[in-house]
């Protein structure tokens, strides 16, 4: 589990690929303070597992479903990434819950000066996701907790303030590139859960809808 507040940029030193199976070489420094074998890394929002480590770096792999779902797949050699440990028990909740699980890649659309402020405007890959996405909602965009500020005609606004884009690589991105998204899960798991209203078979029931009754059943009244 992360927070989505980027610990440091890291740069690729290294990518092997097989088909669509990859491992990647990250040179780091602050991340690897306290690394461990199996320790889980957010890669720009992608939680990955570390395999192996020196000094100066670490090494993770990226299987074929996380391949095509994200746009690790699109990295080159010295391409510079978002890295965040994952959250100790002590840590302080900064951001927002991230799994480090990404719904789809999205296109910035734009990328506009609001006086202090910077907005980006992001269109899914999968339009299907915008169901998840709401104004003033909580939204993760290659590992960075951000906010929502609208949703629009199939795309949604960020803005950002001058340090969040000092200290991540959205100051590199500009129309055009690719982002990894990731909703709050919050969403998904309600409309997960409600596919099961009256369902006592353990398979998802052809009613969705959300009624007073069935509030009223499970205890909201």
């Amino acid at each position: 589990m992360f927070t989505g507040i980027i610990e440091e940029i890291g740069t690729m030193r290294s990518i092997s690929r097989q088909g669509q199976a990859m491992i990647l070489g990250v040179q780091a420094k602050l991340i690897l303070t306290d690394i461990h074998l199996g320790d889980s890394i957010s890669v720009n929002g992608v939680c990955l597992t570390v395999i192996a480590f020196d000094t100066t770096s670490f090494t993770v792999d990226v299987m074929p479903e996380t391949f095509r779902h994200t746009n690790l797949r699109k990295l080159q050699h010295g391409d510079r990434v978002n890295l965040e440990r994952a959250m100790s028990a002590q840590g302080r909740f900064g951001g927002h819950i991230v799994q480090g699980h990404v719904d789809a890649p999205g296109r910035i659309v734009s990328r506009t000066v609001e006086e202090n402020a910077v907005a980006f405007t992001i269109e899914p890959e999968d339009s299907a996701i915008l169901k998840y996405i709401i104004p003033r909602g909580s939204i993760t965009l290659d590992g960075i907790s951000l906010t929502v500020v609208r949703v629009v005609e199939g795309t949604f606004t960020v803005s950002i303030i001058p340090h969040t884009l000092a200290q991540t690589i959205l100051i590199d991105k500009h129309a055009g590139a690719s982002i990894n998204i990731e909703c709050d899960l919050l969403g998904k798991y309600v409309e997960r859960l409600l596919q099961f209203q009256g369902s006592t078979e353990g398979t998802a029931s052809k009613k969705t809808g959300l009624t007073h009754a069935y509030l009223v059943e499970n205890g909201f009244n």
